[in-house]
């Protein structure tokens, strides 16, 4: 499956727009981290905590984004984008969207 954040796909072309897909996942603050991550202010730098569970909710997000475009019969999407937001205090829901497509190369 081709996800491209491009509404084109360069050598293809796009024959059926097939409709919108999404996926996404909510993630909480695990409190062990959450300790480790408080004292990581004091000193600064990277929160590496956090980084690896955003970077795991992303790649789930994802993940289902795209077996909802195989479900459509979709072979790629295009115009992909992430967005996040806070549904409560120590949560966040991490969201991919985009449009699914059957494309064919020249």
């Amino acid at each position: 499956m081709m996800v491209v954040t491009a509404d084109t796909l360069p050598g293809w072309e796009i024959k059926e727009l097939l409709g919108l897909v999404k996926g996404s996942t909510v993630q909480s603050k695990h409190i062990g981290k959450d300790l480790m991550a408080g004292l990581k202010t004091i000193v600064g730098g990277e929160i590496k905590e956090y980084t690896d569970m955003l970077n795991e909710a992303r790649q789930k997000a994802i993940e289902r984004m795209i077996i909802e475009a195989e479900e459509m019969g979709a072979n790629a999407i295009i115009a992909m984008r992430l967005e996040t937001c806070s549904v409560m205090q120590g949560a966040s829901e991490i969201i991919a969207y985009g449009t699914a497509v059957w494309a064919e190369t020249f």
